[in-house]
């Protein structure tokens, strides 16, 4: 097929569609990436009820993100040796798909890759959804359909060959782009699909709540714990007209958004009553609801609640967010001290910055409303921070890469399974191309040098990036282990 002679207007219409598409698909990553850690939420509360659920939705965003990033490479590659990738009017010609799709009218390999990426998210979806989402099935074998087409004269033509050959590079990039959106769609599709199914009947009970009424408010240690679990619906709208607890009204203030708020002296150690009366009007009259319990007031603390918010150990070279308290004592009686320790923002809120050593004791004082203090402690365990992993263009390990993209990517490091979000910046690193000297960059991105390096690597080549130097943004006295090299096979 010849290139398609279209104007300048009509290119650039075909480039801001594909700008519009683009935006939707960012947008749609976003929302399918909130939806499924919602579903791990869930899986992770009731693992009976959602992780199989939960597995399933794994596999469908597996399929969607391999192939999605498929077609964002080829798009890539398609615009690598464009000075402007926004400049939509130069781009009239479709030499670069014909050539890597085509050979005469026989497929390349390439050709074939890109059909066999297709019938692999179309046909695992299917496979994955089965019967029980029948409708959704055959809208992705539509959608997805590589079946030969008939022309208007009639002419049966090779699904690939009607859809690409000849087209414009602009009409080509818009279409892959299209493609992206339809696995969005479909990946969102089956995953709310798949959620409403689970939750038809959770539905009816989203405005209730599991309420635990124990028998009595406290119990003496070697008893049996003995109670009751009861559904509550709430109510914000719900207000009664009046509320009398151990003989006193309540203040109207006292009832807010379907709740009543007590707040009274709890009184001497030991058993106390806690009963009273809600009156609502119904109908014109006046409803009486009695309701009667207990509680117990127990004897003052005598020992401290020292936990580390974030594990049972503190490392070094961050800042390690602790919680301090003493139980039944205000936190403007409460001090602690140990090296390293800072008071934070909130109450019982401490900062831990540890220094050397293997150990590090806190100790804790609280005073009593009566002036007696007591006190504890607790030792953390110290560590330094491990061994970062490095990356590049976001990969770590053994990468495959265009060369156009490794000259350009961000070479990174990361703190794989490491308790905090630590930002880390790589300020230098080596590059050894096989059959070249090894070449040294500041900085986090390649230098002339290293990319002329990368020039003469050839694909399947093995490329290293070593003795990579980090430091954490804004602590840069603290010396990070060495970074785990990066090996990167080039593509093309």
């Amino acid at each position: 097929m010849l290139a398609l002679n279209m104007s300048k207007e009509v290119l650039s219409a075909f480039g801001l569609m594909n700008e519009k598409l683009t935006e939707s698909n960012d947008a749609a990553t976003i929302r399918n990436s909130q939806f499924f850690a919602g579903l791990e939420q869930q899986a992770i509360d009731q693992p009976e009820k959602y992780a199989p659920l939960k597995d399933q939705a794994a596999q469908i965003s597996t399929l969607a993100n391999n192939f999605n990033s498929y077609l964002s490479d080829l798009k890539g590659q398609m615009t690598a040796k464009l000075k402007d990738p926004k400049d939509y009017e130069v781009m009239d010609k479709g030499d670069f798909l014909d050539n890597e799709f085509f050979k005469g009218d026989k497929l390349k390999p390439e050709g074939e890759k890109f059909l066999a990426e297709i019938a692999k998210f179309r046909d695992g979806v299917v496979a994955i959804i089965g019967n029980d989402y029948k409708t959704i099935a055959d809208d992705v074998k539509e959608k997805f359909a590589t079946d030969p087409v008939k022309n208007r004269d009639g002419n049966t033509i090779d699904w690939l060959d009607y859809h690409y050959k000849g087209f414009p590079l602009v009409a080509s990039l818009t279409k892959m782009t299209q493609l992206q959106a339809d696995i969005k769609g479909t990946e969102s599709e089956v995953l709310s699909s798949m959620l409403a199914g689970k939750l038809k009947v959770e539905a009816s009970l989203t405005n209730f709540e599991a309420i635990v009424v124990p028998d009595k408010t406290a119990f003496f240690n070697g008893e049996n714990f003995t109670g009751k679990i009861i559904l509550g619906r709430k109510d914000k709208t719900l207000r009664a007209d009046k509320v009398v607890v151990n003989g006193r009204e309540l203040s109207k203030e006292s009832m807010q958004e379907g709740r009543t708020i007590l707040d009274f002296p709890a009184g001497n150690v030991g058993e106390q009553p806690i009963k009273g009366q809600f009156t609502f009007k119904e109908g014109g009259e006046d409803v009486v609801i009695d309701f009667e319990s207990s509680y117990s007031v127990v004897p003052k603390p005598n020992s401290a609640t020292i936990s580390a918010d974030k594990m049972n150990v503190v490392y070094r070279g961050v800042t390690n967010p602790m919680t301090i308290s003493f139980a039944g004592v205000s936190d403007n009686n409460v001090s602690a001290s140990a090296p390293g320790l800072s008071k934070g923002s909130g109450t019982g809120k401490y900062n831990m910055n540890p220094g050397s050593g293997r150990e590090v004791t806190i100790n804790v004082t609280g005073k009593l409303p009566d002036g007696t203090t007591v006190s504890d402690r607790a030792t953390f365990r110290i560590k330094d921070i491990p061994k970062p992993t490095g990356t590049i263009a976001g990969q770590q390990d053994n990468v495959s890469l265009p060369r156009q993209n490794v000259e350009i990517a961000t070479v990174g490091a990361i703190l794989n399974d490491f308790d905090f979000e630590l930002p880390i910046q790589v300020v230098s690193f080596k590059v050894k191309v096989p059959g070249q000297p090894s070449v040294s960059v500041n900085g986090n991105k390649m230098n002339d040098q290293a990319k002329n390096q990368l020039r003469k690597a050839s694909r399947g080549d093995g490329v290293q990036i070593f003795d990579i130097k980090a430091q954490i943004i804004g602590n840069s006295a603290y010396k990070l282990p060495t970074v785990s090299p990066v090996f990167v096979e080039i593509t093309n």
